[in-house]
């Protein structure tokens, strides 16, 4: 029988992840960026550009609360919006080199704190946490999406 502290302490994991990602992307030259930004990067990094209306739904906000994320981020230098192909009344979003740069430095940094957690729990224990969470990520279906909970 479990605890029944699995979920926090992945919750508690998670935290512990994006606090290290942030502090190191910091020093990177990426001090701007916050959370929220992040799940804007992970959408757009999986995507040939999307909508603020796509963006908005895949973050749980209103169009307009979407849309100040993404004028904040066109401002930065890390997305850029041009004139969507086949929808005329929409814009387009999508990762600027600068934008790619940063997923580039969050993804390096990820593998560096999974060969940190290799050094704690040994290879095989942590390619069977691996394993035991994309069991369950894949019995949750289209619900185990990575977003913000707000």
């Amino acid at each position: 029988m479990t605890s029944g502290d699995i979920p926090g302490l992945m919750a508690m994991a998670f935290h512990a992840v994006m606090d290290t990602v942030h502090e190191r992307l910091a020093e990177q030259g990426f001090a701007d960026v916050r959370p929220a930004h992040g799940f804007v990067f992970q959408l757009l990094s999986h995507t040939r550009g999307s909508t603020a209306v796509e963006i908005a739904a895949h973050l749980g906000v209103t169009k307009q609360g979407a849309t100040q994320l993404l004028a904040e981020l066109e401002t930065r230098g890390y997305v850029q919006r041009m004139p969507h192909p086949t929808d005329r009344r929409a814009r387009l979003v999508s990762l600027t080199e600068r934008g790619w740069a940063c997923v580039a430095a969050v993804v390096a940094e990820w593998r560096a704190i999974e060969e940190g957690w290799v050094e704690l729990v040994g290879r095989e224990g942590l390619e069977g946490v691996e394993a035991a969470l994309r069991v369950i990520v894949g019995a949750a279906g289209g619900r185990a999406v990575l977003r913000p909970l707000w």
